[in-house]
């Protein structure tokens, strides 16, 4: 009887070290689809997949809810905001306009604006209006105040890259399936890494942007979800930003589109100096 109980306890802890086994080999292939359904691309196929996404959009009219969060590095706390709602105008080259609304009130907590490559942006509660460069860095203590139209301009359209300047890396392994493209700029004799764009192979559409500092350092990180049709043409209904130098993140999400409507003018980029407010110019 005991030598029975001795070859059954044997028996056991053999049956479960072999499933332990084959557990083990299972969890270093957590991504279980079919390497027969891989999409294939070639460099040019996937920037014509940028032109596809980019070329058709003239301007945009987009209603939605704005969720924002800061953090403070040298205390490393992590500051959410109670989203907002409202509408981001965008007309081409890089005319763009972003309004905040307060939840249940029609009263506008931020408008900031980019014509012509000039900045403003307005902060209500302060009544304080900046004014800069669109691309000028945000460097204040307060990260309310740093958002700029070029980081929101980066994200809400990829301008298609110069195949010349471009570098398609295959970052395909047992966990997971992506192309990336690396996109470069020339600096005097030097080539450098300003932007990447990355397409899952499961998928058609490209769902992260990277754009990179003179150092090489990571500058915003943008990633894409829920595509859908707006007039016909494709789009991200989820767009969540963050910039890594001034500490903030933004979640975009799409509550109605309008794709190239005849209302959005130019006019609807002038941002009239509220009565009373602070001006702070920024180099």
């Amino acid at each position: 009887m005991f030598r029975n109980r001795i070859k059954a306890a044997i028996v056991l802890l053999t049956l479960w070290s072999t499933s332990a086994c084959l557990v083990g080999r299972e969890a270093i292939r957590p991504d279980l689809r079919q390497p027969g359904l891989l999409l294939t691309a070639s460099k040019g196929q996937l920037i014509a997949r940028l032109h596809d996404a980019s070329d058709p959009i003239e301007s945009f009219l987009m209603n939605t809810s704005l969720s924002a969060s800061v953090l403070n590095p040298s205390k490393g706390i992590i500051t959410e905001y109670s989203a907002i709602y409202g509408y981001i105008l965008f007309h081409r080259p890089a005319e763009f306009r972003i309004v905040g609304k307060a939840p249940m009130f029609p009263e506008t907590i931020l408008d900031m604006v980019c014509h012509e490559n000039r900045f403003q942006l307005y902060l209500s509660k302060k009544n304080l209006l900046l004014k800069g460069d669109g691309n000028a860095s945000g460097n204040s203590n307060n990260a309310v105040e740093n958002p700029r139209p070029d980081a929101f301009l980066k994200s809400l359209t990829i301008a298609p890259p110069d195949p010349g300047f471009t570098i398609l890396e295959n970052d395909t392994n047992q966990t997971g399936a992506v192309y990336i493209l690396l996109i470069l700029d020339r600096a005097g004799n030097e080539l450098r890494l300003v932007r990447s764009v990355s397409f899952d192979r499961y998928s058609p559409t490209h769902y992260r942007a990277k754009t990179f500092d003179s150092s090489g350092s990571l500058d915003g990180d943008t990633k894409y979800s829920r595509w859908k049709t707006y007039q016909g043409i494709s789009y991200p209904s989820a767009i969540d930003i963050q910039r890594v130098r001034e500490n903030y993140e933004v979640q975009i999400r799409v509550l109605n589109m309008k794709m190239n409507p005849p209302n959005v003018t130019p006019d609807k980029f002038v941002l009239v100096q509220p009565p009373g407010a602070t001006v702070r110019r920024l180099n």
